[in-house]
């Protein structure tokens, strides 16, 4: 399978510890031995701060922007270190790049790649400039809940929906602000466009991306 797996900088580098970077380099190397495999990082807390002190210098949202992505690919330069020889050395700038890289055939690790665009936006058009099979968001919660489940308890997890219900959710949770989406609307506009099949699930463990690659989970699979 072609897989790609969008790993948020909160679960990530939330503390900067080499060994969290070396429990995804350990469950990424096992994905890799029957997958072509491609990464997204995060930026994460690092990437919040700086962009907070480039608005409070007066940077305008682009700059904040290229900021962060520096970020993300900071982070995927880190992953990459942890994963040696089995990781390309360099994190691809852009999809094309990417897709080039991945003739090497080994593990391709990036972070954001243009401004107005997460790093959950860029996982999704990685997998469907790739025509990837599956792809795997990694993230601070458990799935995808019929609500914040950080601000209300009353929020119910869901283990499948499909793309539409998904844009439906996240334009709730959206419009409440200070929320946390699942993932952002652009990435589910672009999972919803090309059918790709989607597994939300909490990163916090890395091994829970390796079992959902073995069909083993107990995050939530979106697909139609």
């Amino acid at each position: 399978m072609i897989i790609v797996v969008s790993v948020g900088g909160s679960v990530l580098a939330r503390t900067l510890d080499a060994e969290k970077f070396r429990g995804y380099a350990s469950a990424l190397k096992e994905i890799a031995k029957n997958n072509t495999l491609f990464v997204v990082t995060g930026g994460g807390k690092a990437a919040r701060d700086y962009i907070g002190v480039a608005r409070e210098l007066g940077a305008d949202e682009a700059t904040c922007d290229l900021i962060g992505i520096e970020l993300t690919r900071l982070n995927a330069r880190l992953l990459i270190a942890a994963l040696g020889d089995a990781a390309y050395c360099e994190p691809p700038l852009d999809y094309k790049e990417a897709k080039r890289a991945s003739l090497s055939i080994r593990i391709i690790v990036m972070g954001g790649v243009a401004p107005g665009q997460t790093t959950d936006a860029v996982s999704a058009v990685l997998a469907e400039y790739i025509g990837a099979d599956l792809l795997i968001n990694a993230t601070s919660i458990d799935g995808v809940y019929t609500s914040d489940p950080k601000k209300n308890r009353d929020a119910k997890k869901l283990d499948k929906l499909t793309p539409k219900q998904l844009i439906e959710i996240i334009l709730k949770t959206e419009m409440v602000a200070g929320a946390n989406a699942p993932v952002d609307l652009l990435a589910a506009k672009v999972i919803e466009r090309s059918n790709i099949k989607t597994i939300v699930l909490s990163g916090e463990n890395p091994r829970n991306i390796l079992d959902a690659v073995n069909g083993r989970y107990t995050g939530t699979v979106i697909e139609k």
